[in-house]
């Protein structure tokens, strides 16, 4: 499986210590998205201010699934790193989302549970956020509103086409 990190940034100085951390903790990334500006939803306003910047690392080397749990343990410690490191005025300057893309689907952990959401251990859950079929990804009704963005889509399908052929490598 191919590890990705979702990062939402309160500015470009954040973003960049953020995806810092993530090649620094999980090894080289082999693609980074455009930054967007992360303005579906009002919901991390509060925590991360006004202007909040949105962007994806794909990493290098590939994962097991059974490692996700691990992984959002260690991308919550280094959010917390990083809201102390860079006192950027915000509560949550940084926020790291890991999932990871297999050739059929795009899985999310979460730390919280939902009727779309199955265990995965250590306190830790995972969705399938998109799946991907007839050569396009497909949306459920779950699905949060900026990862149903074209965009989105577009950079999943490229870390998809490196996971592919990746795969044909082992």
């Amino acid at each position: 499986m191919k590890l990705i990190v979702g990062i939402l940034a309160a500015d470009e100085r954040c973003l960049t210590a953020a995806r810092e951390g993530v090649t620094g903790e999980f090894g080289a990334a082999d693609f980074v998205s455009e930054v967007w500006p992360f303005d579906q939803t009002e919901y991390y306003r509060e925590q991360a201010g006004e202007q909040i910047l949105r962007q994806f690392v794909s990493v290098e080397s590939l994962i097991g699934p059974g490692e996700l749990s691990g992984i959002k343990h260690r991308t919550n410690r280094m959010e917390q790193v990083l809201a102390s490191e860079l006192a950027a005025g915000v509560p949550r300057p940084v926020n790291l989302d890991p999932g990871y893309v297999e050739p059929s689907k795009l899985v999310l952990a979460s730390t919280k549970n939902f009727s779309h959401r199955i265990y995965i251990g250590e306190n830790m859950y995972a969705e399938v956020t998109l799946t991907y079929a007839r050569g396009a990804w497909v949306c459920y009704p779950y699905t949060f509103s900026d990862y149903q963005q074209q965009v989105y889509h577009e950079f999943f399908s490229r870390v998809r086409a490196r996971l592919v052929e990746q795969l044909r490598g082992l």
